[in-house]
């Protein structure tokens, strides 16, 4: 039986306003997406908007084969952000929450207890509910990124499988690793872009370079680094050969556009929102 991801959080239109199109994404969503994608059964729980980005994050699930009985519909604007790829490194300018925040309910902590591993993280809004979705996943996966350290101070007991991301961050990554799981983690993975990524499990490190392959957006890798490696934990993959997965999946995800695909159009009012007019793009086009 193949097993089963509960995504908890956030969803967003990343939008790219250099080329004219977005894509749906959210570390939430890629990740239930990945998941689904290397063959888990997967479930997204979050709060989508009515506008077209809305639809396009919810079309796009859909279409992927994810789960989506547990989100939420909310009257309102999606979350964007906007996106530049500067030498085929994305860069976030700027963005809009929306109607994305919304709380557990106790029926989605049932659908919690069901799933082999549930993951959320530090762009989800759901640091209230952490406790309770703690004491309902069988695993909690939580993704940290870059946040400081007194915020992962503060939720990493909590966490069963913590992320977090070393890429711009002057620290070892063995030794943030041993940091993070003297608070509870029983397994902490360190991303550093394409100096690989460290896997500290039961005590042992174990070190995996990035993959090879072309480099287009390096949107969303970390996220789908972080499907691989929890579905290779349910799956109960050893780590010297799950972290090389992992990494290299998370390359291949580099060679398009966007975390997952789905191009859409981007409207004139998020051409406008990027300080740069629906006229300008027609001339370029």
């Amino acid at each position: 039986m193949s097993p089963h991801l509960l995504a908890v959080g956030d969803n967003v239109v990343d939008c790219y306003p250099d080329l004219g199109v977005m894509f749906p994404g959210g570390n939430a969503v890629n990740v239930a997406v990945h998941a689904r994608r290397v063959g888990a059964a997967s479930t997204y729980l979050g709060a989508v908007g009515t506008d077209v980005a809305g639809a396009l994050v919810r079309g796009s699930l859909v279409s992927e084969g994810v789960d989506i009985s547990l989100s939420r519909t909310v009257e309102g604007p999606n979350a964007f952000a906007i996106v530049r790829v500067v030498e085929g490194n994305r860069v976030f300018e700027h963005g809009d929450v929306g109607v994305s925040r919304f709380r557990v309910t106790d029926a989605d902590l049932e659908r919690a207890a069901a799933a082999n591993v549930v993951h959320t993280g530090e762009c989800s809004m759901v640091e209230g509910d952490l406790p309770r979705l703690a004491a309902a996943a069988r695993l909690l996966s939580f993704d940290f990124s870059e946040r400081p350290w007194e915020y992962v101070e503060e939720h990493a007991p909590l966490i069963s499988v913590a992320v977090l991301s070393a890429a711009s961050v002057d620290e070892d990554p063995v030794l943030l690793a041993r940091r993070v799981a003297a608070l509870g983690p029983r397994l902490v993975a360190v991303t550093q872009g394409p100096g690989g990524a460290t896997l500290l499990a039961d005590g042992r490190v174990y070190r995996a370079p990035a993959g090879s392959g072309p480099i287009v957006d390096t949107l969303g890798a970390g996220d789908a680094f972080i499907a691989r490696l929890l579905v290779g934990l349910a799956r109960n993959e050893e780590p010297e050969a799950l972290l090389p997965a992992a990494t290299s999946y998370a390359t291949a995800s580099c060679a398009e556009h966007g975390a997952f695909g789905h191009e859409a159009q981007l409207p004139p009012s998020y051409l406008s929102t990027s300080g740069v007019s629906a006229t300008s793009m027609a001339a370029t086009s």
